[in-house]
């Protein structure tokens, strides 16, 4: 059994010390023993074997340690004691081979005495001695069976080990599920990070928005301030001033810097005083690429003022070359071509068939006191305005006749949605001239 090397080894090293001891005592004539020596073999008892071999430690069963790390350790001191082992049985085998050649020399040698002395000594030790083989070749027969035996144990638990670490510390499901869960965390991870990011974009893109938006504010604002600043410094009101076109000339112009949308229908009024003889001519024209005399008001050479629209002409009946102020105002729809002339806040004509269902073309440029040949330019000199002008607007409707009389008894300010009149949306060329006008109650009693 595994436990026969570690009852046996004790009492085998007390029979050799003992055989040791009766060795030096009684060869007496062996020349390497002393004179008067003789050899005793003692038993020992078995509660006093313990003290000479002590055992190797056997581990503790149900520690606190895991079922892995007992094996371990196990296995270690198997090893150990395996070790042990072979170092005693080789110091053994020496001391048997010296035992037994002083065994024979004790047994041959010459003198009752001596023999009977052994013989004796050995009787005592019968009791004892008794389990023990006497041929020392079956003592180191066994003792090679315990140790083939300890290894057998040995490679046992070192392949249950393996089998141990490999398959129930690390079994293939629990493999799949840290892989899975490896996994996991790490498609959780790129879900965070792509979830992070895209609120990054998204904080970016509406950073970039808001403060785009904040810009426009911000120099619509510094515009309108501007505008301001300017109107003040030359009138009382952005919208409080006249052009002064003093010469007929083809140079003396001013410029609308806005320009118009598509239209299907309008309304223009103005305040002009003019003494220009003959005839007043251009007070405005705009023209578009294709098409110069989109929406043009002449009053040329002898001829009555006329409106022209998509170069068809329709006479209106207004009479406004006295030198004084006069306002004016003309509505017009693409229905029918339908028109009316308004002077002083009376409508004095009206007609159709003007254009007819003729939409007004966007994009063009509109021109004060000129007649366009071409798209801004090519202006005839015997067309051109001479006189004063003020409170040009447009609308995209066609105004009520009330809306009219309350604008032209200065009952109402209504400025234009499309063009209205203010002073930095008029520039003026070629010597023309903006002054402070008249107040609107003054310009009635030039009536």
């Amino acid at each position: 059994s595994p436990r026969s090397p570690a009852g046996m080894l004790p009492v085998i090293a007390g029979l050799l010390l003992a055989v040791a001891a009766g060795g030096r005592g009684s060869a007496a004539g062996d020349p390497e023993s002393p004179p008067g020596s003789r050899f005793v073999c003692t038993s020992l008892p078995l509660d006093a074997a313990g003290a000479g071999c002590p055992l190797p430690p056997v581990p503790m069963q149900g520690g606190a340690l895991p079922p892995e790390e007992e094996l371990k350790a196990t296995v270690l001191q198997l090893r150990e004691t395996v070790l042990q082992q072979k170092e005693t049985i080789g110091s053994q085998r020496e001391a048997i081979r010296e035992l037994t050649g002083k065994l024979n020399r004790c047994e041959n040698a010459d003198g009752k005495s001596a023999t009977g002395t052994w013989k004796k000594e050995l009787g005592k030790g019968k009791d004892t001695m008794g389990d023990l083989p006497r041929d020392p070749a079956q003592v180191i027969d066994q003792l090679s069976r315990t140790m083939q035996t300890l290894k057998d144990r040995l490679e046992s638990l070192e392949h249950q080990l393996r089998a141990n670490v490999s398959y129930a510390a690390l079994p293939n499901d629990l493999r799949e599920m840290l892989q899975r869960r490896l996994g996991d965390l790490e498609r959780q991870l790129l879900s965070k990070v792509a979830e992070l990011e895209d609120e990054k974009s998204l904080l970016h893109n509406e950073t970039s928005a808001h403060r785009q938006k904040t810009e426009t504010a911000l120099n619509a604002l510094l515009e309108r301030v501007s505008e301001l600043e300017k109107g003040s410094s030359a009138f009382k009101s952005p919208d409080e001033f006249k052009v002064s076109l003093p010469l007929r000339t083809n140079y003396l112009y001013g410029k609308i810097k806005k320009t118009l949308p598509e239209l299907y229908a309008f309304t223009v009024c103005l305040w002009l005083r003019s003494s220009a003889s003959p005839g007043i001519g251009t007070p405005f024209s705009y023209a578009v690429p294709g098409q110069a005399n989109e929406i043009v008001l002449i009053e040329w050479g002898n001829n009555p003022i006329e409106l022209l629209i998509n170069d068809k002409v329709a006479q209106l009946p207004l009479f406004i070359s006295d030198g004084k102020w006069h306002h004016i105002c003309i509505t017009w729809t693409t229905r029918d071509g339908m028109w009316e002339a308004f002077q002083d806040g009376e409508k004095l004509g009206t007609g159709e068939n003007l254009a007819p269902w003729h939409p007004i073309k966007p994009g063009g440029v509109l021109i004060l006191g000129q007649e366009q040949d071409t798209v801004g330019g090519r202006f005839d000199a015997t067309q051109a305005f001479v006189g004063e002008m003020s409170q040009f607007n447009i609308w995209d409707r066609v105004l009520k006749a009330e809306d009219i009389m309350n604008i032209a008894n200065c009952s109402t300010n209504m400025p234009g949605n499309i063009i209205p009149w203010v002073d930095n949306n008029v520039d003026v060329f070629g010597g023309a001239t903006k002054w402070p006008v008249e107040t609107c109650e003054e310009r009635l009693l030039d009536l």
